[in-house]
């Protein structure tokens, strides 16, 4: 799980504005379903900001299902459909929603961990690894990693094997993981993440609940402090 860009408010509302922009676009087929979107080089010209912003942006049209990244060949549009959800009000590029966000998931996440570390298969204990080896190297490789941050995630949801924790990170999508670009917190959370993997493969309940804990809780911290940083 990903902490909230350290960009400041100013730049977290172009990160909305560009992100509005684009999905209207895109829902109103002036981006065909397949069709390239412009690079982010041509992006940050297009709307004069970072490339850090419109990273940031095509992170939240990738929560979306709106676009998809194929690393060396550029962003793709896949979908014209915006997917309903009950949390289809969560703002990606807010602190708020990401900390009320958090508290749901501290809630259900830390639960999963335990059970996923009892319950889990061998082919299930592979994907949690899996998912958290393409998490480390999405990184290494600079690009988004919302989308595997949140596999990893999935991956342990589908290890407790009920179908409904499964069903409520679907519902919560890859947005309820905002980019971060700070490289010390990408560090700091995997290492949190090999921590919870861990735990799970060594079938410790307790280890893993502390593990998944520590995690969401040191997210929550995160925020708090980007939050408070900007008051300062």
């Amino acid at each position: 799980m990903t902490p909230a860009s350290s960009t400041p408010r100013r730049a977290r509302g172009l990160v909305k504005r560009i992100i509005t922009e684009l999905r209207d676009a895109i829902l109103a087929g002036e981006h065909a379903v397949g069709a390239k979107l412009p690079s982010q080089a041509e992006l940050a010209n297009q709307y004069q900001v970072s490339r850090t912003v419109v990273r940031e942006a095509i992170a939240g049209l990738q929560a979306d299902g709106l676009v998809e990244s194929h690393q060396g060949a550029g962003v793709f549009v896949i979908s014209r459909m915006a997917p309903a959800s009950p949390f289809g009000s969560l703002d990606v590029a807010g602190v708020s929603s990401i900390l009320e966000t958090l508290e749901l998931r501290a809630a259900v996440e830390v639960e999963a961990a335990g059970l996923a570390a009892l319950r889990r298969s061998p082919a299930q204990e592979e994907a949690i690894v899996a998912a958290h080896k393409a998490l480390v190297q999405q990184i290494a490789a600079g690009g988004s990693s919302t989308r595997a941050d949140f596999e990893f995630h999935r991956a342990i949801a589908a290890a407790t094997n009920n179908r409904r924790f499964v069903d409520l990170l679907d519902l919560l999508g890859a947005s309820a993981i905002p980019e971060m670009m700070r490289q010390g917190y990408l560090d700091m959370i995997l290492e949190e993440h090999r921590a919870i993997a861990y735990a799970i493969s060594a079938g410790d309940a307790a280890a893993a609940r502390d593990a998944m804990r520590i995690h969401v809780h040191g997210s929550q911290q995160r925020y708090r402090q980007l939050l408070h940083g900007e008051l300062g």
